[in-house]
């Protein structure tokens, strides 16, 4: 069974599931890179040198290395819009042009919708080549291209209320070095 490319669903994913699934689609692949985006639990910021293992499961209280996020950066919860039919097609795009660009065998892209919760998988990007050079740069260039031209809207609820999240200069200078002018901040 071939997957389609693009997905937006509510549901969340198995990234091992999607990965066989889009390696199972050719028999020639000798690599696979992949992304998965999540939604931050702000409530512990890591310093340096902290490890995951050592951060509190709850709370905002830190006491093993990370310390506690400011009240107004704690995002509840995270809302994920998008305009069903324009958002496939302009994805659709983007993996068209890693085709034409990279060395790839294939891609698929799962991006989430509706209300998010911290921790919560996002987006899922995965690339398969036959070597991993063209496969590590193809889901950068997809993850790039995602940030800044993909017709998502995000809204984060936090303690001072709901905010719309603006796009971020960053994001359009990650997808400039890819030869794409952007300007979306």
């Amino acid at each position: 069974m071939t997957l389609p490319r693009v997905s937006i669903q509510t549901e969340d994913f198995d990234v091992s599931t999607e990965i066989a699934a889009l390696r199972h689609e050719n028999k020639g692949v000798g690599a696979v890179c992949s992304f998965v985006g999540t939604v931050r639990d702000r409530t512990v910021v890591p310093t340096l040198g902290t490890s995951v293992s050592s951060l509190p499961s709850e709370g905002a209280l830190a006491p093993s290395g990370g310390r506690a996020a400011q009240d107004s950066d704690a995002v509840a919860s995270m809302e994920l819009e998008h305009y069903p039919g324009m958002t496939e097609k302009s994805i659709e795009a983007m993996v068209d042009e890693a085709m034409r660009r990279f060395d790839i065998f294939g891609a698929r892209i799962i991006h989430r919708v509706g209300l998010l919760q911290p921790l919560d998988q996002i987006v899922l990007v995965a690339v398969t080549s036959a070597h991993r050079g063209q496969s590590f740069q193809a889901c950068e260039f997809l993850m790039d291209y995602l940030k800044t031209q993909a017709p998502f809207w995000k809204k984060e609820e936090t303690a001072q209320g709901a905010r719309w999240v603006d796009a971020r200069v960053s994001d359009d200078a990650a997808l400039a070095r890819w030869g794409i002018d952007a300007r979306n901040a």
